[in-house]
């Protein structure tokens, strides 16, 4: 009667900038059968630094994160900032 905790991921490109979302399930597995699980979700944008993401998520980024898609993502996010007082 040994219980085991396992953790899985898998992985949705999703939107006009390629955002990488991680799920994470968590299960909880006794003699082989699961009894409980649990899900965390995580976004990643294109200005992320993802130097220290796993081979998998960095292979991700690298696929989909051309040049063009990260600076339209960050045109993006200039346009929608707040403009700073005094301008």
């Amino acid at each position: 009667m040994a219980l085991e905790k396992k953790t899985s991921f898998d992985y949705e490109i999703r939107g006009e900038f390629k955002h990488i979302q991680e799920r994470t399930k968590t299960s909880v597995v006794e003699d082989g059968k699961e009894l409980s699980y649990a899900y965390s979700r995580r976004v990643l944008s294109p200005d992320a630094d993802v130097s220290a993401e796993s081979d998998e998520v960095k292979k991700l980024a690298a696929a989909v994160w051309t040049d063009e898609v990260v600076a339209a993502y960050v045109a993006a996010q200039a346009a929608a900032a707040p403009a700073a007082e005094g301008e």
